[in-house]
């Protein structure tokens, strides 16, 4: 199996992995932590998380460069791309510093609902996080230098290793009374030891050098010409993920940013299971953008990728509208009580309604990067996500986390609905047939299974044994129905072919 092949499976790992994992250790974690610390763990990180955005996309950008020096097998240009990019990056972790040290100074202010013991916990988190940031920014040029050369097998092993191993070190040390500063350094020890590993696989297997040829202000220009729109789509998710936090830990108390932190990790695990599947079909889809495809024929992939992604993802959403608040109750109700359980609830599923419409139209993402054209969506989507986050920061004062999702959300469905017209308009394609057959057959499915979900959420009962019941009952119900009602040929080929291999494997 080539590299290639074999990291698209590991992909497919990693996703199952920090899914699976993520569900499990959360309520651990919170149990462990507590609302207070819980909340300062997961505000600090988005916060500083903020910060690495002075990347400006110089990580993906090392991929693009490496490769194309890798195939025009020009070692010297290789190695003088490396050198300028190291300079870089210390120049941008000697920045990240220098911002650290300032906002350090305004924890105290900043942070107005917190206790005197509360900022001392978050001041510690925060230097640590700074100092994983600093080191995290250039050491991760090392996994682009392993993309680059498609030597994809090793950074995502290790990367899975980490992650599985990761978690084990964190259930021990919440075991034995540790603390949300001690999970912090447990993280900046792992990846310590990640970079160090994955840069002795860069240095002595892929034998690459690194070497200063000439420094070239007009190269390092054409760098950052690169990494321009990916730094913008970066602030895009920045605004879209963690503004809320900002909002929400001036304003309000730990124990509402860890409810606010609970329906955002539920909101963007939607996501993944969506890509997992549509993105086996975007490389293909690329070729066709490139290939000059018309718009009809680009229309007809979009449809096929998208009719994918809607069943996947209305069995989720159907499934959360109605068993979703028992199960968060189930999973965090011990910590954040019945109100907060519903609070957080009711913003996953905020997110997964609006995020649905993006998901089923990711397609639409390889059509504007073939056909250069991604400057639009990114300086749309930029306005509205800030403007989505000044609503939510004028609805937070009233109404707190819900306030908050709610003026993020508005922002999301403008961007959307203007970029239907652009699809439209602009790129060629057929929005209205696009609908059309993307909720040809699957929609009244989905009317007819969120009837009987109504009679399944009748079943007496409300502990997990009770939830599993009702989620094997919805699951054989859903997957009868859109199978041999909700399914076009092509789909269900694909799930028989696909169940048939399975089978296949496990024999």
């Amino acid at each position: 199996m080539s590299q290639l092949k074999k990291g698209a499976v590991l992909n497919y790992v990693t996703i199952v992995l920090t899914n699976v994992i993520g569900l499990l250790m959360t309520p651990f974690i919170l149990n462990h932590l507590g609302k207070e610390q819980y909340g300062i763990y997961i505000t600090i990180g988005a916060l500083v998380g903020t910060i690495s955005l002075l990347d400006f996309g110089l990580n993906n950008t090392v991929v693009r460069f490496v490769a194309k020096y890798k195939a025009q097998k020009d070692n010297i240009g290789l190695e003088n791309f490396l050198a300028t990019t190291m300079l870089l990056y210390a120049v941008i972790s000697s920045i990240v510093v220098i911002f650290g040290v300032v906002f350090y100074g305004y924890i105290d202010s900043y942070f107005t609902q917190m206790t005197p013991d509360e900022l001392e916990i978050a001041k510690v988190i925060f230097i640590l996080l700074i100092f994983n940031l600093a080191i995290g920014l250039p050491g991760g040029s090392f996994t682009g230098i392993c993309n680059g050369h498609e030597a994809f097998v090793f950074p995502k092993t290790v990367n899975i290793l980490r992650y599985v191993l990761r978690s084990l070190t964190l259930v021990v040390v919440l075991l034995f009374g540790g603390k949300a500063i001690a999970l912090v350094i447990v993280e900046t020890v792992f990846n310590i030891i990640v970079i160090a590993i994955t840069a002795y696989y860069v240095f002595k297997k892929l034998h690459v050098k690194i070497k200063l040829h000439e420094l070239s202000i007009k190269f390092i220009k054409h760098i950052f010409g690169y990494s321009t729109w990916i730094f913008v789509f970066a602030l895009v998710s920045l605004f879209q993920w963690k503004s809320g936090h900002w909002v929400l830990g001036r304003i309000s108390t730990p124990e509402v940013l860890t409810i606010y932190g609970i329906g955002i990790v539920l909101g963007t695990y939607y996501g993944a299971f969506s890509t997992a599947i549509s993105s086996v079909f975007l490389p293909r889809a690329t070729q066709m953008s490139v290939g000059n495809a018309s718009g009809e024929e680009l229309t007809s992939m979009m449809i096929k990728i998208g009719r994918l992604s809607f069943i996947i993802l209305m069995y989720i959403l159907v499934g959360f509208i109605f068993f979703g608040k028992q199960f968060v109750f189930l999973w965090v109700g011990k910590e954040l009580g019945e109100q907060g359980s519903f609070e957080s609830w009711l913003i996953a599923l905020m997110i997964m309604i609006a995020y649905t419409l993006p998901l089923v139209q990711g397609f639409g993402n390889s059509i504007l990067e073939a056909k250069n054209k991604l400057s639009f969506k990114a300086i749309l989507y930029l306005s509205f996500m800030i403007v989505g986050t000044i609503i939510g920061a004028i609805l937070a004062k009233p109404y707190g986390a819900i306030g908050m999702i709610s003026g993020s959300i508005i922002g999301w469905l403008i961007v959307q609905n203007v970029m239907n017209f652009y699809y439209h308009n602009t790129i060629g394609l057929n929005i209205i047939r696009f609908f059309k057959e993307l909720l040809n057959k699957t929609v009244l499915v989905v009317l007819v299974v969120a009837c009987v979900c109504y009679f399944i959420n009748l079943i007496p009962g409300s502990g997990w044994g009770n939830f599993i019941i009702k989620g094997v009952s919805y699951t054989a119900v859903y997957g009868t129905l859109i199978f041999f009602f909700g399914m076009i040929n092509f789909e269900k080929e694909l799930f028989k072919n696909s169940f048939s291999s399975i089978l296949n494997k496990s024999r």
